[in-house]
């Protein structure tokens, strides 16, 4: 199909290379179960309902490191809105979607796994496009598309700071780190698509892995196929349209000491169904050090968001692998 990323062409070339393995196990031994749900509407009444929610967030931060939220104001409509022409988009010939003048984007902010992986398993089946928020203005050509990713964009930032600022004020931390640090210029969107997967015993659709950023704010249809590991074992998410899924990344885990957990997860790969997600990052600027806000001694020593970013991206290339946190353990 001429829309689709080399896929079928990396299992033609690799098949016969590739290092021998059994099927994965993302369909073995994984329980389905609900995310901790929690209802941000009670944000706004007094107490103790007010009090109660915030109490959710943040044991839910600590001890699942997701948690799904209703009541968040993102309207329906908008999710349709992107999602009509995030499918519309994808569908677009290859050559096009890598072309800057689709978009009015740079071309590498279409991205999809390269035949560069050793073994199935460190293959994801998908496509993606990541867009800096502030360049979604630049979308001139998609002016449906601009428009429902900027409501997305504005509410999203919103939503990541209100919950940042709830996290933070539980570990009697100062707040406005979030709103002098992570700020739209910083932040970025991604659109994914899933292709179903010929081969779905052995890929996994999105390889398993942390986030590098503060908060995650998700939002996916009703196919499914995310995973998160919890006590050692695989816990299916079961999909539900009308919410949004939240968890924390790594630079939240680093800041709270340990407190809130950056959980691995995955996306399991779909014979027959193709699946598409929208996801928002909440990350600081490259130059803000991360600290522990703790008095207590710190599991991490401190870093600056580039020096993070630099030493995953050479971590990937040298060994395959994101390592992650453990590159910046406290020695003393």
């Amino acid at each position: 199909m001429e829309s689709e990323s080399p896929f079928g062409e990396f299992v033609d070339s690799v098949s016969g290379n590739i290092i021998g393995q059994e099927d994965t196990e993302a369909k073995l031994d994984v329980v389905e179960c609900e995310l901790p749900l929690i209802d941000l509407s009670h944000l706004n009444l007094g107490n103790p309902e007010n009090e109660e929610c915030k109490r959710k967030i943040c044991e839910a931060s600590a001890e699942w490191g997701f948690f799904q939220i209703v009541n968040h104001g993102v309207c329906q409509e908008i999710f349709s809105r992107i999602h009509r022409e995030q499918v519309e988009l994808f569908r677009q010939p290859l050559q096009e979607k890598t072309n800057e003048k689709l978009s009015n984007l740079s071309s590498g902010c279409y991205q999809w796994e390269r035949q560069t992986a050793a073994t199935w398993k460190k293959f994801g089946w998908s496509a993606a496009f990541h867009i800096p928020v502030t360049t979604v203005s630049q979308l001139n050509e998609l002016e449906d598309l601009r428009s429902s990713l900027e409501g997305f964009a504005m509410k999203a930032s919103d939503l990541a700071q209100q919950i940042a600022e709830i996290l933070a004020e539980n570990l009697g931390c100062e707040s406005t780190f979030f709103s002098e640090n992570c700020l739209p210029s910083s932040c970025y969107i991604r659109m994914n698509r899933y292709p179903a997967c010929p081969v779905s015993s052995k890929v996994f659709g999105l390889i398993p892995h942390t986030d590098s950023d503060f908060l995650t704010v998700l939002h996916q249809d009703q196919v499914g196929g995310l995973q998160l590991l919890k006590d050692g074992k695989w816990i299916r998410v079961k999909p539900n349209p009308d919410v949004l899924v939240i968890n924390i990344g790594d630079l939240f885990q680093a800041w709270s000491n340990g407190v809130y957990k950056s959980v691995e997860h995955r996306v399991v790969a779909n014979h027959e169904n193709e699946r598409f997600s929208l996801a928002y990052f909440f990350c600081p600027s490259h130059d803000t050090v991360i600290e522990s806000c703790s008095s207590e001694h710190s599991i991490y020593r401190k870093f600056s968001f580039r020096e993070y970013r630099q030493q995953v991206q050479e971590d990937v290339k040298t060994t395959g692998d994101k390592v992650g946190l453990s590159r910046f353990l406290n020695q003393a």
